[in-house]
């Protein structure tokens, strides 16, 4: 054998095993980037037994102390949003739900109720109030509030009609144009 030739069934040279490395950081770099730039969670419906029921009652005390109650036909949309300051998706949504309440509530056809989901009463605030919250926020001790609506994790949101009916329930965070999308469809089909 002569000088630079390898024998068969030789091991690899370092050479080979520096391109399969370049080859594994080629790979690993593509699949960062789609993770990267791929769009965020979208909400999706849910079935749920309440939707077009009546929605459960909902009232408690609220993060400022004052007592609330949803009037059993609220005359206007509410969405009804169960959420946490430590929810990363919660936070995704944040800032679209206060765009919601700012656009309906000049309208007046709809407005925003929070719902605090397994969360202390302080971080829930200092959060709030980093987002600009105008709306109620009910603490929610002890979960009733979020047991009678079957949330299991946040965010959930749930749109209920003038009438106080449910008329749909979404996972994942919600954009504006989610929730205008929905009150649109419903406002069609008189719900």
């Amino acid at each position: 054998m002569t000088t630079g030739q390898v024998a068969q069934g030789a091991p690899p040279t370092r050479h080979t095993a520096r391109w399969v490395a370049v080859g594994v950081l080629v790979i690993a770099a593509g699949l960062i980037a789609v993770l990267a730039t791929r769009p965020p969670a979208t909400a999706i419906e849910v079935k749920s037994p309440i939707v077009g029921e009546q929605a459960p009652p909902i009232g408690g005390e609220t993060l400022d102390g004052t007592r609330y109650s949803l009037p059993s036909t609220p005359g206007r949309y509410v969405v009804v949003n169960f959420f946490a300051s430590w929810c990363t998706p919660c936070q995704e949504e944040g800032p679209e739900l206060v765009k919601f309440q700012f656009q309906h509530g000049q309208a007046a056809d709809a407005t925003m109720l929070s719902v605090v989901f397994e969360d202390s009463v302080g971080t829930a605030r200092a959060y709030q109030a980093q987002l600009g919250v105008t709306w109620p926020t009910l603490a929610d001790n002890g979960g009733k509030v979020a047991l009678s609506f079957g949330v299991r994790e946040p965010p959930s949101t749930f749109v209920i009609a003038p009438d106080g009916r449910v008329v749909d329930y979404l996972i994942a965070p919600v954009t504006a144009a989610d929730l205008d999308k929905i009150i649109a469809e419903a406002k069609a089909t008189h719900a």
